[in-house]
């Protein structure tokens, strides 16, 4: 709590003293390496000291806050490799075709972001903020439905509905 209300760089210390070890060995259990599991526990720790004064002791403990943001961040990194071995396999393949878009692909695709830019507009206010959030605030559902104090499962139904317009928005305009 202290370091959340007035950044008490003691209260941090103890608190990067005592989880950083442990989030290390979390790692390892998990199958990283020694560097990965350093590097990613000092991260989930930079984000407990950026994030801290989000922390709700009412909703969890701290261990239970402090695990799920180095879950998370593995999460992410887990994709970020498995994004960088897909690049890796695709960029080994051998190219049989020009891979840039025609001028007829280029002009489809203008096309397409115009109509869902037109969608966008028409959506109600709380639909389209819940995805100006998501989509262009890279923020979380459970963040999203913290900040505009509604439950998650409104905000994943209200992502649920834009997307299905949009997705009809842009069949219309297919056809």
């Amino acid at each position: 709590m202290a370091v959340g209300r007035s950044q008490d760089r003691t209260a941090f210390a103890a608190l990067f003293s005592y989880f950083g070890p442990r989030l290390k060995t979390y790692f390892r259990r998990l199958g990283m390496v020694d560097e990965e599991a350093e590097e990613l526990a000092q991260e989930a720790m930079i984000l407990v000291w950026r994030k801290a004064a989000l922390f709700d002791p009412g909703k969890a403990a701290a261990s239970t806050w402090i695990y799920a943001i180095a879950r998370n961040l593995r999460l992410d990194a887990l994709r970020c490799r498995s994004f960088s071995r897909d690049e890796t396999s695709a960029s080994e393949r051998p190219v049989t075709q020009d891979s840039a878009p025609s001028a007829e692909e280029q002009f489809a695709s203008s096309a397409q972001q115009e109509q869902l830019r037109k969608a966008l507009h028409l959506l109600p206010r709380e639909q389209a903020q819940v995805v100006q959030m998501c989509y262009f605030g890279d923020r979380s559902h459970t963040e999203i439905a913290r900040e505009l104090s509604i439950p998650l499962g409104t905000v994943k139904g209200r992502l649920r509905l834009v997307l299905g317009r949009l997705r009809r928005a842009l069949e219309k305009g297919g056809r």
